[in-house]
């Protein structure tokens, strides 16, 4: 006799249809699910904010008088705007309203004045989140964007407006999922499968036990770190497979959202992401089934055609940059180095055959134009020649070497450009800033008594590294790959201009830009940072002597205020120079970037220069000429 249950052949098909098939759900049932979803995320910041209102008030981590700076690039309008509504009292009253409206829509109902409340919160969510500007995070944004899509629904008069609405949140939810997959998937850590554990051990959003896990499971937290990647890559296949994935796929995220809340203390994301899940639903169930009949696809075509339309500006808009940025001016010149590199150069001028020439090496992810306004004004003012040039992988310059990156070989460069670039009876001024700085120094030793002297700002020094001086920025390499990556793919057109582009003089921005949207910028600069860390991981002992070598020395306040021992390795820097006359100073209120870009303090930087060679010049270098901007002519 056998005992046992017999299954009948219906069950597993069941299960089956139950674990992977449509989630099909009504287009009034979705909007109300989303809704409520995301008003408990509504509910639940606000509350928070109200009760860390110390956080808001004056001397508070969101002080606006502080936090309103990050404004400055906004027009008007938006200024005027969340200025109205940042007040302590305001933003106190904001979010009282919130919490009660939030608590409204979690109430039962389908009247059209839920969509008010959902325009209500979802606007503004938006006006206070330049007020938050700590302590937001990404489910803020979705939930506004949920908000605002169910709200418009609400009050849309025709189904097709209502379904066209949907679809967009919808899309968004899959865009949301799938770019934070595959930018995850360029990253190493998450192909190795470190990610997880490396999250796991911060102070910020780690958990001593999970990291543990991690630590004991290596071989199961890897297939779950391999799990996340492939649910967040694959997630828009479910509209491809007619839908068939659908509940094993918002399961699947659902669950990782909660595990977020749980593990990493983001208790937002619980209720935010999976408020895009009804909508998801909604959309992917075939229209054959009688709880979509009636849905109205034709945003999808729209949709579609609409990125097709964007791509092809894309790529217009990316050849266009890269021609600006490679084409250089009408001064520019080109030459090759012992390494096959093709230097792009500017002879701004030519200067007196007597007297110096100065050239400008700028830091790393910069571009020669950087130093506009101390070039211009050496030229305009001085006798001095003036050179700036783009190292390999910058503008116009292209790399040739087909070995591996080192400093030597930006070293090598400089000092062919100098061999090549500037007549062999003439002197060198070399000015460099941060990492162009270093180089200037090595290349002290190479071009001999053809220096006049070296001028540092806020110079690199090999030594920075050592002993825990100065943030390594281990994750750094790792942006400059992914925006480098991003930027190839065409999201160039995405990029707004940083506001301080509009500090240099106008004629400088557009190719400033245009350089800051290459791809191969980045790239190089990605490249030369691996190899900073290498070799500057590796310096022990003092700085090699530069024997009568005279040296200025500029530091920027705001360096030397974050890490007092840059001023140190600066005056080191000084000290190696031997037998000769040396200077340090500092710049006020000028931060690494802004003593080159900003105008008042690029102009303290001229005079400096000036100041310090005048008196070691073969004549006197000064001249008195009418001052006309050569960027005005550009």
């Amino acid at each position: 006799m056998k005992f046992g249950v017999k299954i009948p052949p219906v069950i597993p098909g069941k299960i089956a249809s139950t674990l992977f098939g449509p989630a099909p759900v009504g287009r009034d049932r979705a909007i109300g699910l989303s809704e409520r979803l995301a008003a408990v995320s509504s509910l639940q910041s606000s509350l928070e904010y109200l009760t860390q209102r110390r956080d808001i008030e004056k001397g508070g981590m969101n002080d606006w008088e502080v936090a309103r700076q990050y404004l400055a690039g906004a027009g008007p309008l938006t200024r005027r705007l969340v200025d109205g509504v940042s007040g302590v009292r305001t933003t106190t009253a904001l979010h009282v309203a919130r919490s009660a409206v939030a608590l409204g829509m979690l109430l039962p109902g389908e009247s059209t004045w839920r969509g008010a409340g959902n325009i209500f919160l979802g606007t503004s969510s938006a006006l206070l989140s330049p007020r938050h500007h700590y302590g937001g995070d990404g489910s803020d944004q979705v939930a506004t964007l949920v908000q605002l899509a169910t709200g418009a629904a609400r009050l849309a008069p025709s189904p097709a407006a209502k379904d066209a609405l949907l679809w967009y949140a919808a899309l968004q939810a899959n865009m949301a999922y799938a770019v934070s997959g595959w930018v995850k998937l360029f990253g190493k850590p998450w192909r190795d499968a470190s990610a997880l554990g490396g999250v796991m051990r911060t102070r910020t959003y780690g958990h001593d036990g999970m990291f543990r896990w991690t630590q004991e499971h290596p071989k199961t937290a890897k297939v779950l770190t391999h799990g996340v990647l492939a649910l967040e890559c694959s997630f828009p296949l479910l509209y491809a497979l007619g839908g068939k994935p659908t509940r094993a796929m918002i399961t699947s995220a659902a669950a990782f959202h909660v595990a977020n809340g749980y593990f990493m203390g983001l208790g937002r994301f619980v209720t935010a992401f999976p408020a895009f899940h009804p909508l998801v639903a909604y959309t992917s169930t075939p229209r054959s089934h009688p709880a979509v009949a009636g849905r109205d696809d034709r945003a999808v075509p729209a949709a579609l055609a609409a990125l097709a339309g964007g791509a092809l500006a894309a790529g217009v808009t990316a050849v266009r940059r890269r021609l600006r940025a490679t084409e250089g001016w009408h001064t520019s010149r080109t030459l090759t180095t012992r390494h096959g590199n093709r230097l792009q150069y500017e002879e701004y001028a030519p200067g007196d055959a007597g007297q110096p020439v100065v050239v400008l090496a700028s830091g790393l992810l910069s571009t020669s134009e950087h130093y506009a306004w101390i070039a211009e004004r050496l030229c305009y003012e001085t006798r001095y020649g003036v050179i700036a040039y783009a190292r390999a992988g910058y503008a116009g310059s292209r790399r040739g070497a087909t070995t591996a990156f080192r400093l030597s070989e930006s070293v090598h460069d400089l000092v062919d450009l100098v061999n090549g670039a500037v007549a062999p009876h003439r002197k060198v001024i070399l000015v460099g800033h941060s990492i162009g700085g270093e180089l200037a120094r090595r290349a002290a030793r190479q071009l001999g008594d053809r220096l006049q002297g070296i001028v540092y700002l806020d110079s690199s020094h090999p030594g920075q590294f050592a002993d825990g001086l100065g943030p390594v920025e281990k994750g750094l390499a790792g942006n400059l790959t992914a925006v480098g990556r991003a930027l190839r793919l065409g999201t160039g057109i995405l990029l707004t201009r940083p506001t301080w582009i509009t500090e240099l003089p106008y004629a400088y921005r557009k190719k400033v830009f245009a350089q800051y949207a290459d791809a191969r910028m980045w790239e190089a600069a990605r490249r030369e940072w691996k190899a900073v860390r290498t070799d500057f991981r590796s310096f022990t002992g003092a700085l090699a002597r530069i024997e009568g070598v005279p040296a200025l020395v500029v530091s920027a306040q705001r360096t030397v205020d974050r890490a007092p021992e840059q001023l140190l390795l600066h005056r080191e820097l000084a000290q190696a120079h031997v037998g000769a006359h040396t200077e340090t100073v500092i710049i006020e209120g000028a931060t690494h970037e802004s003593m080159l870009i900003t105008s008042r303090y690029a102009h303290q930087v001229t005079d400096r220069i000036i100041a310090f060679f005048d008196d070691r010049s073969p004549a006197s270098a000064r001249v008195a000429r009418p001052v006309t901007r050569k960027g005005a002519t550009r």
